[in-house]
């Protein structure tokens, strides 16, 4: 990673300024929201504090307006592009869910291919019901021993570009949720070359554009638009989020995009957030993520010399499917102890009062950022040891993939508008589904709309379901029945 020079001063948070000076005035409130700064609920104020309810407020001259900024959002809009190394920046209130759609429907309509790998996360394919646009799939390796899908290999990612010159983007995760990174640079030429667009979704990678050592992220690699998940490494608030564009898409077109589903009462709670998150990363990012760094890989060392466990890193790289590791990721192989992910994820939680972000069917992965402190890493550490001196046992008879290629029939939007009907999901197999089912998370979908259910995927829900996976997306909540094509 370059040490970056910023053009604009990062010392700047205008939306928190704004906010302060509001604060300041002591303004009487004759609009909304009708707790009117919290007086008129003072068991919400009581529990999240006047400050906070104080600043709840809809929008207004002085504090601009998310869905046409022209003063204190579009200058954060203008510093967050600025710290990011993008051409333009965009809040968003939606979570990354927005960011992701934001960027499909900004490049794709009815009837257009976009090439991306399988094991994306819903809100891609939630997009293609959206605008009706056709997903050319690579499927990703899968690291058989691990049981998690890797990156796109080049030479599948130009053999889908060949096979369909008509495609208009291609979209990349960047890392996984394991911290898998692709060959981001050679994709985003190879899109270029063919005339497509190269859109990341970068979830799990604000990181990258701040630390040192880091995978490359998708605005230095040459990416047209990449979705940011400011609240999970960044340090704002949940549902807050950055999309980010390069200088080959227009602004004002992405702009029209939001404004179709994005709220027009955008909470200036989760904007001051993103303002003054972007200032701590800009300012003091570099170090922070350092200590980060060292924590995952002292964390690793001794998870693995417990035994039985293996904390993966950079020794998955390969040079194209594990183009590169995001060593920020404590990904930790569970299944030789005889258990799986969602196990140690159920014991941890249950009998160490220890939340990790989530369990599979083979794996665990314990979220670090700017938050996490060793004493906290000494703990899960030794924890990991006690469960596997109490619960090891014969791991025979354990699943070891976690992810299916599937068989699309029809587009996501087809299967999922088309006339359906509900029956028993033991008896489904041979039918297109039309709805969604996943583990969440990480929300990959194991079953996405337009997609024939087989015996193997009926199998690995109904495992995932038994070793206590929370399984979402169907109509039935108990997951009894499922919808699929007449």
């Amino acid at each position: 990673m370059y040490t970056k020079e910023y053009k604009l001063n990062q010392n700047r948070a205008p939306i928190y300024e704004a906010l302060q000076t509001f604060r300041e005035m002591r303004v009487v409130p004759f609009d909304v929201p009708g707790h009117k700064h919290g007086r008129g609920n003072p068991e919400l104020t009581a529990f999240l504090g006047e400050q906070c309810v104080g600043i709840d407020v809809n929008s207004m001259k002085p504090l601009d307006n998310l869905c046409h900024p022209v003063s204190v959002i579009r200058e954060a809009e203008l510093l967050a592009a600025d710290a990011f190394g993008a051409a333009h920046a965009f809040l968003m209130v939606g979570g990354t869910t927005s960011s992701v759609q934001s960027m499909v429907l900004s490049t794709c309509k009815r009837g257009d291919k976009i090439i991306l790998p399988r094991n994306v996360h819903r809100s891609v394919i939630n997009a293609l019901v959206l605008c009706g646009a056709v997903p050319v799939y690579v499927n990703p390796e899968v690291d058989h021993r691990l049981g998690i899908s890797l990156g796109m290999r080049r030479e599948q990612v130009a053999k889908a570009i060949a096979e369909n010159p008509d495609a208009v983007a291609v979209l990349v995760n960047n890392p996984t949720y394991y911290g898998i990174c692709s060959d981001l640079r050679a994709v985003v030429k190879m899109a270029h070359d063919a005339g497509m667009y190269c859109l990341a979704d970068e979830a799990h990678g604000t990181h990258l554009y701040f630390g040192e050592n880091m995978p490359v992220s998708a605005m230095e690699a040459g990416a047209d638009m990449a979705a940011v998940s400011m609240h999970k490494s960044g340090g704002s608030l949940t549902q807050s989020s950055l999309l980010l564009i390069g200088p080959r898409v227009s602004a004002g077109h992405v702009r029209q995009i939001i404004n179709l589903t994005q709220t027009t009462s955008g909470s200036y709670l989760l904007m001051s957030s993103l303002d003054i998150s972007r200032r701590n990363l800009a300012l003091r990012g570099k170090d922070v993520f350092a200590k980060v760094i060292s924590m995952a890989e002292y964390a690793r060392d001794e998870i693995n010399a417990v035994g039985g466990y293996y904390a993966f890193g950079r020794e998955l790289v390969n040079g194209n499917s594990v183009y590169d590791f995001d060593p920020t990721k404590l990904s930790v192989h569970t299944r030789d102890i005889g258990l799986a992910g969602i196990e140690v994820y159920d014991i941890l939680r249950d009998e160490y009062d220890i939340q990790i972000e989530f369990g599979d069917i083979g794996n665990i992965l314990a979220y670090l950022s700017m938050g996490d402190r060793p004493q906290e890493l000494e703990r899960l550490v030794s924890a990991l040891a006690e469960i596997r001196r109490r619960y090891q046992t014969d791991s025979s008879g354990l699943l070891s993939q976690e992810y299916i290629d599937p068989e699309v029939v029809t587009s996501p939007q087809e299967a999922f508008y088309a006339s359906k009907k509900s029956i028993p999901i033991r008896e489904s197999a041979g039918c297109v589904c039309s709805e969604f089912v996943m583990c969440y998370p990480p929300g990959i979908p194991i079953l996405a709309p337009g997609e024939r259910i087989t015996p193997d995927i009926l199998d690995y829900i109904e495992y995932a379901r038994i070793k206590g996976c929370s399984m979402t997306g169907p109509e039935d909540p108990e997951i009894q029945y499922i919808n699929v094509l007449c």
